[in-house]
């Protein structure tokens, strides 16, 4: 099976394995996606400092891959994955997706689970 990459990368969703909820969304670029593979750790690539970036390497709250699966065109993954801590984001909250948004606006809708300033030191 072979990925289609688009500019060189393919969207991850991050999907806890034991709750099934959506835990995070990155992207991979093929050396990220073959290190994920066999580290059996999620690793992306960083649009942002364009490096590669394994989840948790700085906070400790790492992502250990249980399946790994591809979409129909082949062009996305979802990957389940247990997670190590109390939450993947870096904003301290269990799931990236703690906002709902409506036509009256924005709402968290989740508790932090940790404090990024313990987590994240500079």
């Amino acid at each position: 099976m072979e990925l289609k990459f688009q500019d060189g990368l393919v969207p991850a969703i991050i999907q806890d394995q034991q709750t099934g909820k959506v835990l995070m969304l990155g992207y991979m670029n093929a050396e990220a996606y073959e290190r994920t593979l066999s580290s059996g750790f999620v690793t992306f690539f960083s649009r942002s400092r364009q490096q590669l970036w394994t989840k948790g390497e700085t906070s400790g709250h790492r992502l250990k891959v249980r399946e790994v699966r591809v979409d129909c065109d082949q062009d996305a993954l979802l990957i389940q994955a247990e997670l190590a801590g109390p939450g993947c984001c870096h904003l301290g909250y269990e799931s990236c997706f703690f906002r709902r948004v409506s036509p009256e606006g924005e709402q968290v809708v989740a508790p932090r689970r940790f404090d990024p300033g313990e987590v994240y030191k500079k």
